[in-house]
Parts: structure tokens; C-alpha cells; sequence
């Protein structure tokens, strides 16, 4: 008997949820941007005091966002399933606390240090991501200039940040050498030097996955957009064929 206004009332909140992803969406792209911004910088020169303090009021706009959609949502499991990569980036920041404790010197500590700073990018990217699909309408040739700009900027940073602990030494001299690297990796072309750290490989792999996956579609655009000119150009001399 229920049933029918229990369903509407489900299908009001879903929309109301729809309706705040809706308008949140220009100011966390912004959000978004700076944030990615400002993990580059802690990864290859460190933030400033007040450069922190950015960081974790942009964290705690992004926590006050979650907590409001997931009230506003009436299916609290549906909504975790779909947004469960956001509730963990979320989270990984406040594991930065972790550096207040004095026993960093253990190397298994270390490398778990490590291996959040992996999570970290990889969900700070994974946002980034989400963003950028949202500000895009069509998510054309433009879209994916943007979207491996960011991969780039961001795998670079990440690059950088996890090969100083590589044995021998740095495997990267300045942040402008990471980025050149990531260039090369993502344009297919490779490089003489190889991540030496497993949380580097492990970033490596996910770099070529993504630059194979983008290289055909690139491909085909630019053979398509040469295609669709030769066509125009026989067309203007040549009316009848």
C-alpha cells in the first residue's frame, strides 16, 4: 500500500543528491585543480605552513561535500559502492598524522608512508578525473588533452617524490626531469631509465596502461581529422566527383 509514495520519496532524494552534485560542480572543479596543485608541490618542494593549512580546509570542503551527499542520498550502500574511491581519498589525508609520531625510522613504517603517498595520488587523481568529466560536456579530443595533461603533471610529481628513495640515489634530479620522463613514457617513446622503487613501478605500469589506451583514440582522431580535410579539399577542386 506504501510501496508507491515510499518509491517517489526515493526518487525526490535521488534528485535532490543529483541536483547537489549539480551545483557543487563549478566551485569542486576549482577545488579540485588547486588541490591537485598543491599535492605536486608537497610532493616535489613541500608545503608552506599556510600552503597546509589550504590544503586541509580544500580537504575538510571536500569531507562537508560527502557527508551532504550522503545524507541527502536515500540508498547509503548504493552510494558508497559508487563513490568508494572518493570516501578513501577522503580519508588518506588524516593519516598524515602519522608524521607526528617519532618512530619513522622503522624502515616497514617507511615504506607504509610510501605506499599512502601512492593511494593518495592515485585517489587525488582518480578526483581529479571524476572532475574534469563533469566540466566536460562532450568528453572529445579537448577533454583528453586536459585529462592527460593532468596525468602528466600529477605521475610526474608522484615519479618524483618515490625515486628519491631509490637505491643509488635519486632517480630523478629536479621535478622537470620526472616530467620529461612521464612525457616520453605517455607519448610511447620510452626512456633509457627505469623506476628502481616498486611504488615507481607500480606507477609506471598504470602510466603506460593509460598512455596505450589513449594512443590508438589519439591516433584516430588525428588520422580522421586529415581524412575529413583531403575529403573538403577534393570537394573544393573537384564539385562533380
Amino acid at each position: 500500500m506504501n510501496s508507491t509514495p515510499v518509491s517517489s520519496l526515493r526518487r525526490e532524494r535521488w534528485k535532490l543528491t543529483a541536483g547537489l552534485v549539480r551545483a557543487l560542480e563549478k566551485p569542486m572543479l576549482l577545488l579540485s585543480a588547486v588541490w591537485s596543485l598543491l599535492l605536486i608541490l608537497e610532493f616535489t618542494r613541500g608545503l608552506s605552513p599556510w600552503l597546509q593549512t589550504l590544503s586541509n580546509l580544500i580537504w575538510g570542503a571536500f569531507v562537508v561535500q560527502f557527508v551532504v551527499e550522503f545524507v541527502a542520498a536515500p540508498g547509503k550502500g548504493v552510494y558508497l559502492r559508487k563513490r568508494w574511491i572518493t570516501a578513501l581519498s577522503l580519508a588518506l589525508p588524516a593519516l598524515r598524522l602519522l608524521r607526528l609520531v617519532r618512530v619513522a625510522r622503522v624502515a616497514r613504517l617507511a615504506r607504509a608512508a610510501r605506499g599512502i603517498r601512492l593511494a593518495r595520488l592515485l585517489s587525488t587523481l582518480n578526483r581529479g578525473m571524476r572532475t574534469l568529466a563533469l566540466g566536460f560536456k562532450r568528453r572529445g579530443l579537448g577533454y583528453l588533452i586536459v585529462l592527460t595533461t593532468l596525468v602528466a603533471v600529477t605521475g610526474a610529481a608522484g615519479m618524483y617524490r618515490f625515486e628519491l628513495d631509490a637505491p643509488g640515489g635519486p632517480g630523478f634530479q629536479d621535478y622537470g626531469s620526472a616530467l620529461w620522463w612521464t612525457a616520453m613514457l605517455l607519448t610511447t617513446m620510452g626512456s633509457e631509465y627505469w623506476p628502481r622503487t616498486a611504488e615507481g613501478r607500480f606507477l609506471c605500469l598504470l602510466l603506460a596502461i593509460y598512455a596505450f589506451a589513449v594512443f590508438g583514440y589519439v591516433t584516430a582522431a588525428i588520422a580522421a581529422y586529415f581524412v575529413d580535410r583531403d575529403k573538403g579539399m577534393r570537394l573544393l577542386t573537384n564539385p562533380d566527383a
